[in-house]
């Protein structure tokens, strides 16, 4: 289990449980969340680790600096910035978008301009478990 839905009643609880007892919280979750739609967000991501991983190879993380620094205003101008295809940069970019990392902003006609949207991925890998998760941190907006 990555978290735990609850009321702040039953957090209460399980708190007062693991002062008294601090093996109770061997086997929880670190995170705690009033509800799914809540944690959804917070966590930002349903990619798997190890698809995370590997979305995050070191072309990958060059793509996601040029995309950052750069500001490209298409997929077009950013394949021939990293002479990649566009078919197979397009796919690339809809995976970094389906894991919260990458959104698209709407041009004239059909452009779409890549955006970096998160800065921080975390991975917290339970090496004895399945209790392993994915968060994807964007910055705060002012």
């Amino acid at each position: 289990m990555t978290y735990k839905t609850g009321s702040i009643g039953e957090f209460m609880k399980w708190t007062k449980r693991v002062i008294t007892d601090p093996a109770a919280a061997s086997d929880t979750p670190k995170r705690w969340f009033d509800s799914d739609e809540t944690a959804a967000k917070a966590l930002g991501t349903s990619v798997s680790p190890e698809a995370m991983v590997k979305l995050l190879s070191a072309e990958n993380l060059t793509l996601l600096h040029l995309i950052g620094t750069l500001r490209p205003d298409s997929i077009r101008a950013l394949a021939q910035l990293t002479h990649r295809k566009e078919s197979n940069l397009s796919r690339t970019l809809k995976k970094l978008h389906e894991a919260g990392i990458v959104e698209f902003e709407e041009g004239a006609g059909r452009m779409r301009a890549p955006r970096l949207v998160a800065r921080r991925v975390t991975l917290d890998l339970d090496l004895a478990g399945p209790g392993s998760v994915v968060s994807v941190q964007r910055p705060e907006v002012r």
